[in-house]
């Protein structure tokens, strides 16, 4: 298992991770700073890879769920990707983030938020699915049921975990019982 991370995994991150345009507009920035020069706007979220900017009522997403992850480069079912996710009150800004993937319209993939924010503990929108390699601090996360984000498979940062059968099925759980998920 190590040894597939090391030389399989571990690359693929380092080349996704030396082309990212956020670690490119970071640098700049950087230098911008070093040099006394002041830097440009940002350019607009929406330039270059896509972002997730939908979100609909997760009812309205109702679907059968089936845990399918498979590290075939393709995100599936019951593994959590990292994607830039705007924010619902700001459109014009947003959050590299990780999301559930639970289901795929073609190559929209359906996606829950994850966040590692604990006053998310007592908020019955939200379900705790533990610690996992997605956050790299091992801070516990919680997983938002209320809406169901239109990921497109090409905004995709890297693929972050797949996560254990049985704490997908908390979740699917919950998509079923409160949301009409089959």
């Amino acid at each position: 298992m190590a040894e597939h991370l090391v030389f399989n995994e571990a690359p693929k991150f380092i080349r996704q991770l030396h082309n990212s345009p956020g670690i490119q507009r970071g640098i700049k920035f950087g230098l911008d700073v070093i040099s006394g020069s002041i830097p440009q706007p940002p350019a607009a979220i929406t330039e270059g890879r896509p972002v997730t900017s939908r979100s609909v009522p997760t009812a309205q997403r109702a679907r059968k769920l089936v845990y399918a992850p498979d590290l075939d480069g393709r995100a599936d079912p019951g593994e959590i990707v990292w994607t830039w996710v705007v924010y619902e009150d700001d459109p014009t800004r947003g959050k590299d983030r990780p999301v559930l993937v639970v289901g795929r319209d073609r190559r929209t993939l359906l996606g829950l938020m994850l966040s590692s924010q604990e006053s998310h503990a007592d908020d019955p929108n939200w379900v705790g699915i533990g610690a996992g390699s997605w956050d790299e601090t091992g801070r516990p996360s919680w997983v938002r049921l209320d809406r169901v984000l239109d990921v497109p498979e090409a905004s995709i940062r890297r693929e972050g975990a797949v996560l254990d059968r049985d704490v997908f099925e908390v979740v699917a759980t919950r998509l079923r019982a409160e949301y009409s998920w089959s």
